[in-house]
């Protein structure tokens, strides 16, 4: 029967209304944090991070004795016969600025030489956050997937471009050109997806985020793999900013404090695994939090080039406020950019108190109080700080922290310093936390989050995964079941290593359910061909049966039910391995995923 013509009008209205619709859910669609990697001051991944900031270290320390042979050659003198400040003693380091496995990354040891260790750690980066997402690598080749790098240093770059021209190879462009950090990424994984290199000074990671929520949203990629880098090779730039006495005297950042005095410089790395939520859900990954929105923005003219603006900070955080759809009274924690300058301190506090006054209590965290300032990676390890502080439920201690700086009248205002770690209180709503980061460039960034609620915090859990486990290496009478545990590298010195990672996760983590563990190496990691198989019950037995392992390995013995060997992934063999007569369920199990 035809339409009237009203009735066509009305249909018509509602499809227009529904792309209406669907347009804006696209356009606020949430953004899942489904893995995280991390090297930074003290910590080599998430755990030993959160470990840090839950005891409260300073993870600041004296300048490797490796580092920085320049300093032998420099004067607290300058040519004019003037006095310079004192040249910074301590930092925020990482360790194994030279060390690196080319070939694990199929580079030719040559070209790595002359490739910026920012690059290099990248890429170590870059497969723990997957890792971390139980993401095989090989899985994701060739995906829509998005790279998206904050970088500012050229300290190896200067280095390699200070030598003798007859020096120079042909591996130093794109060893050290920016646009390679985020390229070179992209390469290994066979990505291709976005893949973007940033420099907007110290908003750089965070900022790069952004560009990664605003990808998935308008499906440029289906997930994303976004941070930030930056390395202390030089000593240069720090006797820059200590002429222009930026720096700490003594080494510590005092965010909010009277006697904030500057910032100390620090290195490291993040990468946080992103994907639209319903995606997430729908591959059943676990998430670790929830990205609401994000906005950026600039100072333009200030009193000087480096000054922020008090007003921009405002207006940047209002807009990533309306663009996450969330109230700045929901918002319960906000970790701050807070580099312990005096009139950086000042101006953000005077930011904050105009958007959050009708709060009823808002605590600021300072994460560069614990690290320093990473500078181009300070955003991305706010995020990750606020990540493990939703997860846990607590918010870490604020270093340094003596008397609250007096020009600020507290009193009045909703905020809360936290100077023990405190719980961070339940309420109707999802906990949300705000985190700002500001370049010196003039570039502001914020970005909103909100735990993943538990349901969607299970999906990587055994709740879900028990009967995935089912399929992949589970046999038994069903009173004791039995799980088949796998672990490959690419050489037996790596695997050695690898099992001794587990001996020490286990340990530290006794009520693990076994079928994750089972689950996570069997089907979340790549498998290369130097393989480890075993059947285990449980997470002591697992521990014990690899701490036989490492031992048999050393004495040349044969330990029962463990089953190692080396396969040819070019021959497309699954597994080499050796077993009994007894095993041979196990084998079949085996040969059979």
């Amino acid at each position: 029967m035809d339409l009237s013509p009203t009735k066509k009008a009305l249909l018509a209205l509602k499809q227009m209304q529904s792309k209406l619709d669907a347009l804006e859910n696209a356009k606020h669609e949430p953004i899942a944090v489904v893995g995280m990697g991390c090297r930074f001051p003290g910590a080599n991944n998430p755990e030993e991070f959160w470990q840090l900031l839950q005891e409260g270290k300073d993870a600041i320390t004296s300048i490797p004795d490796e580092r920085w042979h320049e300093l032998n050659g420099f004067s607290a003198v300058d040519t004019s016969g003037r006095t310079c400040p004192a040249f910074p003693t301590l930092g925020g380091f990482v360790p194994y600025l030279r060390e690196f496995d080319p070939s694990f990354f199929r580079i030719a040891p040559k070209e790595a030489v002359s490739i910026d260790p920012q690059q290099r750690l990248l890429l170590e980066v870059s497969w723990s956050a997957l890792e971390n997402a139980a993401i095989a690598a090989d899985l994701v080749q060739g995906s829509q997937t998005g790279v998206f790098i904050g970088i500012a240093a050229v300290d190896y770059w200067h280095q390699l471009l200070s030598r003798n021209n007859a020096e120079i190879d042909a591996y130093l462009t794109t060893g050290n050109t920016h646009s390679l950090a985020s390229g070179r990424i992209s390469h290994f994984f066979d990505f291709i997806g976005p893949s973007i290199s940033l420099d907007t000074a110290c908003s750089s990671s965070l900022v790069a985020v952004h560009l990664a929520l605003k990808s998935l949203r308008d499906r440029e990629c289906n997930m994303a793999l976004a941070g930030g880098v930056n390395r202390l090779i030089s000593p240069k730039v720090s006797i820059n900013f200590t002429q222009a006495k930026m720096l700490s005297p003594d080494g510590k950042c005092k965010t909010f404090d009277e006697s904030a005095n500057g910032f100390v410089r620090s290195e490291g790395c993040g990468i946080v695994v992103l994907k639209r939520l319903s995606d997430a859900i729908a591959d059943r990954d676990q998430i670790r939090a929830i990205l609401l929105g994000s906005a950026t923005n600039q100072d333009g003219r200030t009193s000087s080039i480096t000054t922020p603006s008090s007003l921009s900070q405002q207006a940047v955080i209002k807009q990533a406020l309306v663009n996450s759809k969330v109230a700045a009274s929901q918002v319960s924690y906000l970790e701050t950019h807070g580099t312990g300058t005096s009139l950086g301190d000042a101006i953000e506090l005077e930011a904050l108190s105009q958007v959050f006054k009708n709060n009823e209590e808002l605590i600021l965290g300072a994460v560069k109080t614990n690290v320093g300032h990473l500078e181009s990676a300070a955003g991305i390890v706010s995020l990750i700080k606020t990540v493990l502080a939703l997860e846990n439920h607590l918010i870490p201690a604020n270093l340094h922290l003596k008397q609250p700086n007096s020009k600020i009248e507290w009193q009045k205002l909703p905020f809360k310093l936290p100077q023990k770690a405190i719980a961070w209180q339940s309420t109707t709503l999802p906990r949300i936390a705000g985190i700002s980061s500001f370049g010196f460039s003039g570039t502001n960034a914020h970005l909103v989050v909100q735990e993943a609620n538990r349901e969607m915090g299970k999906w990587g859990n055994g709740e879900v995964l028990k009967d995935t486990a089912s399929h992949i290496g589970r046999w038994g009478d069903g009173k004791q079941d039995s799980y088949l545990f796998t672990l490959s590298a690419k050489s037996s010195k790596a695997l050695e290593q690898l099992a001794g990672s587990y001996v020490e996760y286990l340990q530290a983590h006794p009520d693990i359910l076994i079928e994750d563990i089972c689950h996570t190496v069997n089907l979340g990691r790549s498998h290369f061909n130097y393989r480890l198989a075993t059947s285990v019950i449980s997470p002591a037995d697992l521990q014990t049966k690899l701490i036989q392992y490492l031992a048999q390995d050393l004495a040349q013995e044969t330990t029962a039910d463990l089953w190692q060997g080396k396969t040819n992934l070019n021959q497309g063999t699954k597994l080499a391995l050796t077993f009994k007569p007894e095993n041979q369920e196990l084998q079949e199990l085996i040969t059979s995923t």
